[in-house]
């Protein structure tokens, strides 16, 4: 009798270790919102008070930009690669909207420079990778410097025509309707429900997930994965590129080096998010939360006031932490 109802007593048991490890892995949206709910707690402890409609309006205006280039990783890494380009690109793109302040064309002509300089780096990335199979990391590593000595060519070039933040961009990505919407979601929200359709409603968005599973499958079965990847670099450099817009925006710096800061949270927004880094699982809708946590932490950690150096020691502490548990939570062994 003992052992039955002990048996019938397991049976009742809520969610068991293996239960939890799926959840976490098929549904992480539901464990990353519990730690963002903690993490504010935390911070509303740290600073009573400090948790506003305002205080969210100014985490998510910071983290947009992130949550773009987070973007970027969460695409490649479905295909078991990564993009470690995308904040030259971004920061090129908006050092030279700043350049075109007082030239002829102004700010919009920048835009289109900057757009078609990404797209090239995001062109001579998807050959190098997808043709000539050079690893991701190595490609877009090399990339993000070439990128990088460029840019600083464009500054010597440009040196004596002056420069400086276009207001639109800065409004664009700073200012905040009635103090707590930012206006940078103009921008956010259609760009992030194109990346999500592309996942979820369209042939391409199933090859990037059958590419990262089994490239080997997925040749056979047809796909030809050279022109995947072309498409996903050339996607992913314009996104940076608007991301770059944006960060110039918010922070009202025009910089060849603005968002190389930038490049390993936006791995760890896309890790925490439940993306992968061997490819074939993830999704875009966790990175966006993983964004916000990382934007979270980082406002936690200056509420508590320590030195610049101690913060980002870390900042980066946590987020291995994080992403180290994650990873151990999710594995299937």
């Amino acid at each position: 009798m003992m052992e039955a109802a002990q048996s019938e007593g397991t049976g009742r048991r809520w969610m068991t270790a293996a239960a939890w490890r799926s959840l976490f892995r098929d549904r992480p949206i539901i464990p990353l919102l519990g730690l963002l709910g903690v993490l504010m707690i935390v911070s509303n402890l740290v600073r009573p008070g400090i948790v506003t409609s305002q205080w969210m309006g100014v985490i998510v205006r910071g983290a947009v930009p992130l949550a773009i280039l987070a973007g970027c990783q969460t695409l490649a890494m479905l295909t078991g690669g990564i993009d470690l380009s995308v904040g030259a690109v971004a920061s090129m793109s908006g050092f030279v909207v700043a350049t075109f302040v007082h030239s002829p064309g102004g700010w919009p002509a920048g835009i289109v420079v900057a757009l078609f300089a990404a797209l090239v780096a995001g062109l001579v990335t998807g050959i190098g990778v997808g043709v000539f199979r050079v690893h991701p990391l190595i490609m877009t590593l090399g990339m993000s410097f070439v990128v990088l000595g460029l840019a600083n060519v464009w500054q010597l070039i440009k040196v004596q025509a002056g420069g400086g933040v276009p207001p639109e961009l800065r409004w664009l990505g700073s200012a905040q309707f009635a103090e707590i919407v930012p206006y940078s979601l103009l921008v956010f929200v259609p760009l992030a429900l194109l990346i999500l359709l592309i996942l979820r409603r369209t042939g391409y968005g199933r090859m990037l997930y059958a590419i990262g599973d089994n490239p080997v499958a997925a040749r056979l079965s047809g796909t030809r994965g050279w022109q995947v990847l072309l498409v996903l670099y050339v996607m992913s450099a314009m996104f940076a590129a608007i991301a770059g817009f944006l960060l110039t925006g918010l922070t009202n710096v025009a910089s060849v080096t603005l968002a190389d800061s930038t490049v390993l949270p936006s791995v760890a927004a896309a890790v925490i998010g439940g993306t992968s880094i061997m490819g074939g699982r993830g999704g875009y809708t966790g990175t966006m939360v993983g964004a916000i946590i990382l934007m979270v932490i980082s406002s936690l950690l200056s509420s508590l006031g320590y030195p610049e150096a101690v913060r980002q020691v870390l900042f980066g502490s946590i987020i291995v932490a994080v992403a180290a548990a994650y990873t151990r939570v999710t594995s299937d062994t």
